[in-house]
């Protein structure tokens, strides 16, 4: 018996399930303890000395592989299988960690498109042939109306007030007769005419109704009448300045106010003052009593004339100078046009591109292209303007720093890409107002794939519409001032007489009109970093763009009128 039940506690310790039994308890980390070790050696019955130690060795894992798993937290052990899911203590674990889990995935689900954005972002726009792509922006609500319209608080006030006395002086107390010749395009005369009103009644002199000079580069023989109500013009000034239709009859030798130098009042400074004039101008007036003044384009400074006579300039630029009705007319219905052209009422862009070869040219900055044009430019450059061409080995430094310094004229692949960047889609109705664009269809064509909705006077109206206007390139230029003046949106991508003037009628006219000058310098410092991607780009022209808006701004010396009429000519609201 003794035998048989030695034999069964060996079969016993020997038998599957006590080996199994046996190995998980060797595998527990919590035998690592001496209170563990303790309590199974109390309760062995029979193992001492060397088996003993033995047999604790076997079970026991290294000392360096205990302190790795004690210092794991409770969570990670039980996820590793290193404690008994079973326990409470394991289970509490188990919740918190899911928990973190479940939170970590719900926070990068919610950020993967924006992360995947980010990192996918093109580098600006890109090119494919002659079709420029650039991601689209999402539409801000300010998009068609200037956003800082509710700060404002001026109003237009150049008009003559009706409590002010008249003090135009007759024919026989004039000092005199002026007589000017108003050069270059639409515009630059229209500046002329204002300042030629203006030393008028500086020198309490009688005005001769200006002549439009032929321009070198339009060659246009367009006449006073033939684009503006000379009628209105008079009519309206009667009380500020006297003004005659053409040269008194007792005054024989008219060729003279045009060829002789003994009738013409030479070498104004640009930006003259008003006491130069009385000084210098006056006195050769009263000797000849007829006198041509030429040439005579900003001849009249802006900050050292008296109030009044910037305001009486204001009043003729917005009120006595009125185009012609059936020019008004026209330029009507090519807005209303522009507004229907989907079917229903939508608001339009109207966009100055100055982009001409002359402008190109005259501006001695680099543009892409290919070799052949470049050379064109440069043969056209020296031929041109020999003196400031010299041998061309300076222009490219110069052309670099000018670029920089945001001096030159936005190429229509650039203007495309500031547009899309401050949120307009390509179903924006744009009417363009331009020359002929140096470098034909394919400098026009990323604009024009990016904005397909863009058109030019001559898409919107027919050529039996547009034949009384051909007589006369001036009034072309009438209808590209008068369809961009009533625009929801106004843009400009270069300076000059044009855009200036139609920025500052905007800002006379209401201060809800938005009129955008893009910032140039800011393509130049985009275009030269490598590292910007289209979302900084986009928020960098939203963000500098949102006083850039065409609002009336407080004046400073030197500052145009005709772009910023504020001070002289508008009032606190």
């Amino acid at each position: 018996m003794a035998e048989l039940r030695h034999s069964t506690a060996a079969r016993a310790s020997n038998s599957p399930a006590k080996r199994d039994s046996d190995a998980s308890a060797s595998s527990s980390p919590f035998l690592g303890s001496p209170s563990a070790r303790g309590s199974r050696g109390g309760g062995g019955g029979g193992d001492d000395g060397d088996g003993k130690d033995a047999h604790r060795s076997s079970l026991l894992p290294p000392h360096h592989h205990q302190k790795r798993v004690h210092m794991l937290a409770s969570p990670f052990r039980s996820l590793l299988a290193l404690e008994d899911p079973r326990s409470p203590a394991a289970s509490s674990s188990y919740r918190i960690l899911l928990a973190l889990l479940a939170l970590l995935l719900a926070a990068g689900f919610f950020s993967a498109p924006f992360l995947w954005s980010r990192l996918n972002t093109p580098y600006l726009c890109h090119k494919e042939g002659i079709t420029l792509h650039c991601p689209e922006t999402k539409e801000p609500l300010s998009l068609w109306e200037n956003p800082r319209a509710a700060t404002a608080s001026w109003k237009p006030c150049a008009e003559r007030r009706s409590d002010e006395p008249s003090d135009v002086p007759s024919d026989r107390e004039t000092s005199g007769y002026i007589f000017i010749h108003a050069e270059g395009g639409l515009n630059q005369q229209r500046i002329a005419i204002c300042n030629a009103v203006a030393i008028a009644k500086i020198m309490s002199a009688t005005l001769i109704l200006p002549v439009l000079k032929q321009d070198q580069i339009w060659k246009d023989q367009t006449k006073f009448e033939d684009i503006f109500d000379v009628d209105h013009f008079i009519n309206y000034l009667k009380d500020d300045v006297r003004i005659v239709r053409d040269i008194p009859d007792w005054f024989t030798e008219k060729d003279e106010l045009f060829t002789s130098i003994k009738r013409t009042v030479k070498n104004i400074p640009k930006y003259a003052s008003a006491q130069f004039y009385i000084d210098n101008v006056l006195p050769r007036i009263k000797e000849k009593r007829i006198m041509s003044i030429k040439p005579f384009v900003d001849r009249l400074g802006y900050d050292n004339v008296p109030m009044e006579i910037n305001r009486l300039r204001c009043r003729v630029n917005y009120h006595a100078l009125k185009f012609l009705p059936h020019i008004e007319e026209m330029a009507d219905k090519l807005a209303a046009r522009m507004r229907n052209r989907t079917g229903s009422i939508n608001p339009y862009m109207a966009l100055h591109l100055r982009f001409e070869k002359g402008m190109v040219g005259l501006s001695f900055c680099d543009f892409a292209g290919t070799r052949e044009e470049k050379a064109m430019m440069a043969a056209y450059r020296q031929k041109e303007w020999p003196r400031r061409y010299k041998n061309g080995s300076h222009l490219w430094p110069l052309a670099l720093q000018k670029r920089k310094e945001g001096r030159c004229p936005l190429e229509p692949g650039e203007i495309a890409v500031i547009l899309r960047a401050l949120g307009y889609t390509s179903g924006t109705q744009i009417y363009v107002a331009s020359g002929q664009v140096y470098g034909g269809k394919n400098r026009m064509a990323p604009l024009r794939n990016m904005f397909p909705n863009l058109v030019t006077k001559e898409e919107l109206a027919s050529a039996e519409e547009m034949a009384p206007f051909r007589r006369h390139v001036t009034s072309l230029a009438a209808l590209d001032f008068l369809v961009c003046l009533r625009s929801d949106v106004f843009v400009m991508t270069h300076g000059g007489n044009f855009a200036k003037l139609i920025i500052g009628a905007r800002r006379y006219a209401g201060h809800r009109l938005k009129s955008v000058k893009p910032d140039k310098g800011l393509m130049s410092k985009s275009l030269g970093d490598p590292d910007m991607g289209w979302a900084s780009f986009a928020e960098d022209v939203v963000v500098t763009h949102r006083t850039r808006t065409g609002l009336p701004e407080p004046t400073f010396p030197s500052y145009d009128l005709w772009e910023n009429p504020l001070t002289p000519c508008m009032c606190r609201a």
